[in-house]
C-alpha cells in the first residue's frame, strides 16, 4: 500500500509528527491503539475521521520508516 497522500507532515500540527490526513491523530496514536490490541474496526469506531485505508496507510509508513532505518551488515 502506497501511504504517500494519507500520511502528511505540518509542522504546525502536533508538532511536526507524521499524521493522518492532516487531522490530529498521528501514525504513533494508531500504531499504539493496534499495539494495545484494537483491531482496525475498533479503531475507525472510536476515531470516525478514520478509515481502514489510513490505518493501512500507517502501517506502511512504519514499515517503510523501519526500511530505511533498519541496515543489514554485509557479509
Amino acid at each position: 500500500m502506497d501511504h504517500h497522500g494519507r500520511i502528511t507532515i505540518d509542522p504546525g500540527k502536533r508538532g511536526g509528527k507524521p499524521c493522518v490526513r492532516g487531522l490530529r491523530i498521528t501514525v504513533q496514536d494508531v500504531l499504539d491503539y493496534l499495539a494495545s490490541g484494537m483491531t482496525k474496526a475498533e479503531i475507525v469506531a472510536d476515531f470516525p475521521d478514520l478509515e481502514i485505508a489510513d490505518i493501512d496507510a500507517v502501517l506502511a509508513f512504519a514499515a517503510d520508516v523501519h526500511r530505511k532505518l533498519v541496515t543489514v551488515p554485509e557479509v
